[in-house]
């Protein structure tokens, strides 16, 4: 594994035990498609980071987690005080080497995580386990390498403790520096995901002016358009040679318009004075579109957020794209796929993803640089 990533970023995800998974272990490279039949789990990789990438930004393992008895794996019997659990983890690569997260998590008789241990080499740096269960903390021990060798307090059983180290770490000691610094690295590389799903369904109406941010699943997307028409030429001039690509017809523009009731639509610009309203577009078309703006955008667009506290310069910004090609042509998917290795290799992007036919994205993965495709079907 490449331990050489001067930016904080998901390297590998591990999926213990949770759901359909066990023992699974997936590299993650600029581009990830997970693909295969219906059932095996491609949507579940993608909840396992995301509910990773929650904890990490301060979430309570309850919103991270909103059905932590399905997270349990199938057939799993509870022990004798019937008590069941699932366990997820991954490596964070970044200046401070190569950082592993590891989570084991109660979800019977009542949710708390009862184990972390966060590692970087051989070297343990934080490890949480459940004492007592009649209160609702866990013990931790954290590495300090002064007079003391390890710290020890209670940390809450409904918090990633990892996320809470900057609070409690003076950073007097070289130890605890090295703690701070893969604990910093490890929530700054998670935290920085954006999770989406576009909903043609949605996207057809007319919408009001808001934050300009775009929504999971881009019910509004003319108002989003209405701002990067303005703010960000470039990468709008970018959207509109990617829907010429991928819609059918002549495209001259992509735009927002501004209507007497204080609504906003978007309209495809064709030949001359001629405009197709995007409701008119079929799914396939809207989704293209999405995706594509997706790509192009950041944090600033996206309604996620941001590590405010990193500079710009040192984040990285993940898409988790469930149903990467769905309602897709092979054109589209193809060029959309070409979008995403340009995007993430220019501007610290990274995708995870899932799709629906696997031989044709192992077919684009053979021809695109920077993207792997993992069919679970098969492996």
């Amino acid at each position: 594994m490449d331990v050489t990533c001067a930016l904080p970023t998901v390297t590998e995800l591990r999926l213990s035990a949770f759901r359909t998974h066990r023992g699974a272990v997936f590299p993650l490279a600029p581009v990830t498609l997970f693909a295969g039949a219906g059932g095996s789990g491609k949507s579940t990789v993608l909840q396992a980071y995301e509910a990773l990438a929650r904890l990490a930004s301060g979430d309570p393992l309850a919103e991270a987690f909103p059905d932590p008895a399905g997270c349990v794996p199938e057939g799993a019997e509870p022990d004798a005080e019937g008590r069941r659990g699932f366990r997820i983890g991954c490596t964070v690569e970044g200046p401070a080497g190569s950082v592993r997260l590891d989570l084991a998590v109660q979800a019977e008789p009542e949710l708390r995580i009862v184990g972390e241990r966060l590692t970087c080499g051989k070297q343990t740096l934080l490890a949480t386990a459940l004492r007592d269960p009649r209160r609702s903390t866990v013990q931790a021990a954290w590495h300090t390498a002064g007079s003391v060798p390890v710290t020890r307090a209670p940390l809450p059983d409904d918090l990633l403790g990892t996320a809470l180290l900057p609070l409690r770490v003076a950073g007097t000691t070289e130890g605890q520096l090295k703690v701070l610094a893969a604990a910093e690295q490890t929530v700054v590389a998670l935290r920085s995901v954006y999770a989406c799903d576009p909903q043609p369904q949605r996207m057809r109406g007319r919408v009001t002016v808001g934050a300009g941010r775009l929504r999971r699943d881009c019910d509004n997307l003319a108002e989003v358009l209405l701002r990067t028409q303005s703010e960000c030429a470039i990468r709008h001039r970018e959207l509109v040679a990617s829907a010429r690509a991928g819609c059918a017809g002549p495209v001259a523009a992509v735009r927002a318009e501004e209507l007497a009731d204080g609504t906003v639509r978007a309209v495809l610009g064709r030949d001359g004075e001629r405009v197709t309203p995007l409701e008119r577009l079929g799914d396939g078309e809207l989704r293209y579109l999405a995706l594509a703006l997706v790509l192009l955008t950041g944090d600033r667009v996206l309604a996620m957020d941001p590590a405010h506290e990193v500079p710009e310069a040192l984040q990285s910004l993940t898409f988790l794209l469930d149903g990467f090609d769905r309602c897709l042509d092979g054109r589209q998917s193809r060029q959309l796929l070409e979008l995403a290795a340009r995007t993430c290799a220019r501007d610290n992007r990274r995708l995870v993803g899932t799709v629906g036919d696997a031989s044709a994205a192992a077919s684009y993965a053979r021809e695109v640089a920077g993207v792997t495709v993992v069919d679970l079907s098969r492996d």
